[in-house]
């Protein structure tokens, strides 16, 4: 009986990894044909029934790519736009989140409803005030322009906020008592204690602000502060010739690499940030 058990065990362990194999596998693919076409001719990319390897490297789709947009410096665009907004979100989102979970305060919960309720509001009904907002402040083509109406982010209060919940208020008093002042507090008790948290956060908004695509379109004016999707996006006009089909695959080869560089480094913490995050409400 009990190696029947064993068998009926080992079987749907053997089932459960097979499926998530197969579907990493499918997941996975369209990215493996990406890079591998990235080396391809447009001929080879075009042709019918798909092809998986190039019949020679075509190393010369990057030095195409880069003599057709500025892709350095796209690159370095990219980079510090998206790091900055990061860094921003981590900061402002664990203020807030620290501040609805351990302070108690007239009307607290009917403000973190309201900060909720944002997220239900799509970016088009609020493109034109932030897009106002930002051209009286005269910010327009900056890196102002780009980073600072995005370093506060509803989702990313909520999610600090239900992390900081399950810290022990117990471990804060304690603090107080010794007569921490509350921002030392939160820097050297609950932000480092807050780390599988932050590094989920980190990863959700390097990804979402390294392909924002929209804003930094309306913002940006120069060629000078194009960011890597508005260079890859200057392609489009040529979307319908095969010619630039391998700079198109070779440019989204190269755009995320730090994406999965991001990922790579933090994924342990976004799984036990994402598994512990609303465990008490």
């Amino acid at each position: 009986m009990r190696r029947k058990l064993r068998l009926a065990v080992v079987g749907i362990a053997i089932v459960k990894y097979a499926g998530l194999a197969l579907g990493a596998f499918f997941m996975l693919l369209p990215f493996a044909w990406m890079i591998v076409s990235s080396f391809m001719s447009a001929a080879e990319i075009m042709a019918r029934p798909l092809r998986w390897l190039p019949a020679e490297l075509q190393l010369r789709n990057y030095e195409a790519l880069a003599a057709a947009i500025p892709l350095g410096n796209m690159y370095a665009n990219s980079l510090i736009v998206t790091i900055s907004i990061t860094v921003g979100v981590l900061l402002t989102s664990s203020l807030a989140g620290y501040g609805f979970a351990k302070f108690h305060f007239p009307g607290r919960d009917i403000l973190f409803v309201l900060v909720l309720a944002t997220m239900m509001i799509p970016f088009f009904v609020v493109l034109i005030p932030i897009f106002f907002l930002v051209r009286q402040l005269g910010w327009m083509d900056s890196y102002l322009g780009l980073i600072v109406p995005n370093i506060v982010t509803a989702f990313g209060i909520f999610l600090m906020r239900q992390y900081m919940l399950t810290l022990p208020d117990e471990l804060l008093d304690a603090a107080r008592i010794d007569g921490a002042s509350e921002l030392a507090i939160y820097w050297r008790i609950a932000l480092p204690l807050a780390g599988p948290a932050l590094g989920a956060l980190a990863i959700l908004a390097f990804v979402y602000h390294w392909n924002s695509f929209l804003w930094p379109l309306v913002v940006i004016r120069s060629r000078e502060l194009a960011t890597i999707p508005i260079g890859l996006n200057s392609l489009r006009v040529y979307a319908s010739s095969p010619e630039v089909i391998n700079l198109q695959m070779a440019g989204a080869a190269l755009a995320i690499i730090p994406v999965v560089a991001v990922f790579a480094v933090l994924q342990r913490h976004f799984v036990r940030g994402i598994a512990l995050t609303g465990i008490k409400g």
